[in-house]
């Protein structure tokens, strides 16, 4: 499986967070491949913006949604589990791009 998380700059604790993700999928029998991480920094827009995801569809920018679509293809990723609730619309949309069944957290609690 593959891990993916939306992160404001001012995050300081993703990657903790990520290992919480990363135990909750290894406690179901899964094996973590992957983490991938989209930070939202400051730039235009202000810092009001920054918890905002980057698309409505993907939550990813679209060069990031790519870049772990590429990734899923090349190691044959089974999952990919978010780290953010998910619509059933984003699961969709997600499914097609990266070839593969599309959770979030919640899921696995």
């Amino acid at each position: 499986m593959a891990l993916v998380g939306l992160f404001s700059a001012k995050d300081k604790e993703f990657e903790s967070k990520l290992d919480l993700l990363a135990s909750l999928v290894e406690a179901r029998g899964g094996q973590v491949v992957g983490r991938h991480v989209q930070r939202r920094g400051v730039s235009s827009g202000g810092a009001d913006k920054m918890g905002d995801p980057l698309s409505r569809r993907t939550l990813l920018s679209p060069g990031r949604a790519r870049e772990v679509a590429e990734a899923c293809r090349q190691r044959g990723v089974g999952a990919v589990v978010f780290a953010h609730p998910l619509t059933d619309h984003q699961r969709a949309v997600l499914r097609d791009m990266f070839g593969c069944p599309v959770l979030s957290g919640e899921d696995l609690r």
